[in-house]
């Protein structure tokens, strides 16, 4: 029996606080062979690649390599071990060249001589001469970053290389190129951990398929034996406890919000479409179809956008605070960033889009503490801060931030990311109750289900352009995968 290049035998990953984010993960990796690595966010995947990339260890279980146990205490020693990780969010430094970036983590670091020069161009031309090697990386557009980041993970040599997300970026005839160079590198007899959300690509590149759902590995299978349909099918998770899909109907009624032709250069295509009030429009798609672009280009965040955008006839300006003014509110896809302020109380938080305005602290106070109230932040009072609640009670005070009388229209991207499904429960409710009482409601979710349960209809989206619209109660999700990642379903879809 062929000893495999990686294997995992009951890998656990328990975070400090008591999350739990995989839960006894089998997994055997070959060489000469693509391996799929699928699931839905928060399945497990990045800490499975972190642990396998030495940057955080496991609590639990045994890694093999190549048939002897190991234990890699940092990235430095799974580099030097035959492991290279390409990572989903791209760690260049933006004011180096291609070449000095490549050359980071070799010995000889940024400095370059002849024979690191060499091997970065030699690089260079099994991925098809994408860039300049002396082009500055921050000068280039994100599908050539990736590709820079491509190559500095085969700057190495790598007996594996694990992939997270590679094309999601990348425009197609670069895809080609990334999997041109995946082939020419199982030939050679290295293997290949490849993370993506295409199941197209999955099952035309890969060779078996392993899929994770809530920590646990749930299928494992050669990809010759599954089609698109199965692997949807394991990706999707169960379902929202306690919500069930409204018996209502879609809402229709006046166009609130309306956008025509609303697009970015390289981020967007021309979108229209309106939302009613009252009405909760769903958007799904993976990782890069343009779900943030559209959120960000509405609220006015995109400079760069261009296109048509009103609230009730009167035409919104392209600045956030003029969408603000005008009524419209954005939540945020990272709340800790960009959601609050972690130095700051629940009651300073929520006053944040009044700043200007002159607040009695009892004022400030009473408002937070009806906020609490109405809905149902598990803290201590108004002066708690908002880094000491839990995600989901953190995720209740940055939507809360924008319950005010002029607000309504809401935006609201990955508004349950990171959150346990009690809390994710107690969100969507909130969604749900906030649309009732008359906000018009654009939402963001990589959770197809979430979308299933309280949206009146989904817009599905797909390398940066709107490509259908769906009845919610017309589609289940491991459809709504399917479409979202390219593979042709009859599912009843409005184009």
């Amino acid at each position: 029996m062929v000893t495999p290049l990686l294997s995992l035998a009951g890998v656990e990953k328990v975070w400090p606080n008591g999350t739990v984010a995989l839960r006894g993960v089998d997994l055997t990796v070959q060489a000469g062979r693509v391996h799929g690595l699928l699931g839905a966010n928060g399945a497990g995947k990045s800490t499975l690649i972190k642990i396998l990339a030495g940057a955080i260890p496991p609590t639990g279980g045994a890694v093999s390599w190549q048939g002897e146990p190991v234990r890699w205490n940092n990235p430095r020693s799974a580099r030097t071990a035959g492991v290279a990780t390409i990572y989903q969010h791209i760690p260049l430094v933006p004011t180096l060249s291609v070449a000095e970036n490549m050359l980071l983590e070799q010995r000889r670091g940024w400095r370059q001589d002849r024979l690191g020069r060499a091997r970065a161009a030699a690089v260079a031309r099994m991925l098809g001469d994408p860039f300049n090697l002396d082009a500055i990386v921050g000068d280039l557009p994100i599908g050539t970053r990736q590709m820079v980041a491509i190559a500095q993970g085969l700057m190495s040599d790598p007996a594996l290389l694990i992939m997270d997300e590679p094309t999601a970026s990348l425009a197609g005839h670069e895809r080609e190129q990334v999997y041109s160079t995946i082939r020419r590198l199982t030939d050679e007899g290295r293997a290949v951990l490849f993370v993506s959300h295409f199941l197209d690509e999955i099952v035309a590149l890969t060779d078996e398929v392993t899929v994770l759902r809530d920590g646990r590995a749930v299928l494992h299978a050669e990809t010759a034996t599954l089609d698109e349909a199965a692997i949807a099918a394991a990706i999707a998770g169960r379902s929202v406890a306690a919500l069930e899909r409204a018996e209502s109907g879609r809402r229709t009624g006046a166009p609130l919000l309306e956008l025509r032709d609303l697009a970015s250069p390289g981020k967007l295509a021309p979108a229209s479409f309106a939302v009613a009030k009252g009405e909760i429009v769903g958007v799904a798609g993976m990782l890069g179809a343009g779900r943030s672009e559209l959120l960000h280009a509405i609220f006015g965040a995109d400079p760069a956008a261009e296109g048509l955008v009103s609230l009730g006839g009167d035409r919104v300006g392209r600045t956030p605070p003029e969408a603000v003014a005008a009524g419209i509110a954005l939540v945020p896809e990272d709340r800790a960033a960009q959601g609050f302020v972690p130095g700051m109380t629940i009651a300073e938080n929520l006053a944040l889009p009044r700043t200007g305005t002159l607040i009695a602290r009892a004022d400030e106070d009473a408002a937070a503490r009806a906020a609490i109230d109405r809905l149902a932040i598990k803290a201590p009072g108004p002066d708690a801060l908002v880094s000491e609640l839990s995600g989901g009670n953190a995720q209740k005070v940055v939507i809360a931030k924008w319950l005010t009388p002029e607000t309504r229209v809401l935006l609201l991207d990955e508004p349950t990311a990171g959150i346990d499904i009690g809390a994710r429960t107690d969100i969507l409710r909130l969604i749900r109750a906030l649309a009732d009482y008359g906000l018009a409601v654009v939402l963001v979710s990589s959770e197809f289900e979430e979308l299933i349960a309280v949206a009146d209809r989904i817009l599905v989206m797909r390398d940066g352009a709107v490509v259908a619209e769906v009845d919610p109660a017309a589609i289940d999700e491991a459809g709504l995968i399917q479409l979202a990642s390219g593979t042709h379903t009859d599912t009843g879809i409005a184009a």
